[in-house]
């Protein structure tokens, strides 16, 4: 029954208190060109809808990958200063061994050694020596090792920045692209009187379904923040987006889930349930995994749905194209 409901629905929910004379053709003035009809209207928003969807994940992906890129710089840049500190110390300490070798006049030594007419002091002052001049092979080995090390260390650095910088140009030509959908989303939903902002401080409303376990704790996360604007990129506390909700929910249950929808679907290959068989706290996936949001029981979902919408608990039936589902 559930996965009936789930395949036959419809993605838009029906928006409510339309003012159809704001869309219709303006009167007057022979070069004004016609507004959109409602109809036309609600299908540029479905259409800009389900491209924000992907858009705004492949977003979240990209700040990921600089996350790790730049997580990546920072260990090879720490290493790269231990190495520094590391030749500096070795270099400290042959100037303080060539300083000492001057001052107590080695090439003396080995005379001053043979004229000794004890034969104990003789080998004991030549095992000082053969000491010596394994230590200071030592120090010389070190030193020569760590600085034809260095150069490598520093080639990792430079290859993780250089990432880094690549992956955070790319994270801001994402951005650009999903700033100018939202705009698009803002300006269409204003004139369909639907634009709800949202409460950055709503308490939300408490979760009285049948869940148990983490998955109860996931879901009373989920719900408390009802009423929350939707936000892209957004993992709280004031605002979501989908992924971000999911994420936020089940880290609150002790789970940790991937950033976004896709990667989330992809980490729960082996958790995959059968749609007919979704529980409470299962996640469920849509739009060419666009968009994820929570089963909540009873035939409901809680979700972030999108621009100019906000956190949400929605009947299944009032979203399309559900096709997965996962249990973490």
């Amino acid at each position: 029954m559930l996965a009936r409901g789930i395949r036959g629905v419809g993605r838009i929910p029906v928006i409510t208190g339309l003012i159809a004379a704001v869309l219709v053709t303006q009167a007057g003035g022979a070069g004004a060109e016609p507004r959109p009809t409602v109809a036309q209207a609600k299908a540029r928003l479905a259409k800009l809808n389900e491209r924000a969807d992907l858009v705004v994940d492949k977003y979240n992906e990209a700040g990921e990958r600089w996350k790790k890129a730049r997580k990546d710089y920072n260990k090879a840049n720490g290493r790269l200063k231990e190495q520094l500190g590391r030749i500096d110390g070795l270099r400290a300490g042959l100037v303080t061994m060539a300083v000492s070798t001057y001052q107590s006049g080695d090439m003396l030594a080995w005379p001053s050694l043979i004229t000794q007419g004890d034969p104990d002091a003789l080998l004991s002052g030549l095992s000082s020596v053969d000491q010596m001049s394994a230590d200071r092979a030592r120090k010389l080995a070190a030193y020569q090792q760590a600085t034809a090390s260095i150069q490598g260390e520093r080639d990792d650095a430079k290859k993780s920045y250089d990432k880094a910088i690549e992956l955070l140009n790319e994270l801001k030509r994402q951005k650009k692209d999903v700033e100018k959908l939202v705009g698009e989303q803002e300006r269409l939903l204003r004139r369909l009187n639907a634009y709800n902002p949202g409460n950055p401080n709503s308490p939300g409303i408490k979760y009285t379904g049948p869940a148990s376990g983490n998955a109860r704790a996931a879901l009373q996360y989920a719900f408390a923040q009802v009423g929350k604007p939707y936000r892209y990129g957004g993992t709280g506390p004031d605002g979501f987006d989908c992924s971000g909700l999911t994420l936020m929910a089940w880290r609150a249950a002790g789970v940790t889930l991937p950033r976004t929808a896709a990667q989330q679907y992809n980490w729960g290959a082996s958790r995959r349930v059968p749609l007919g068989a979704v529980q409470p706290g299962d996640l469920l996936f849509a739009s060419g995994l666009g968009h994820v949001g929570m089963y909540a029981g009873d035939g409901k979902m809680v979700h972030a749905p999108r621009t100019g919408s906000v956190v949400s608990v929605v009947p299944l039936s009032s979203y399309r194209g559900i096709f997965a589902a996962v249990r973490p």
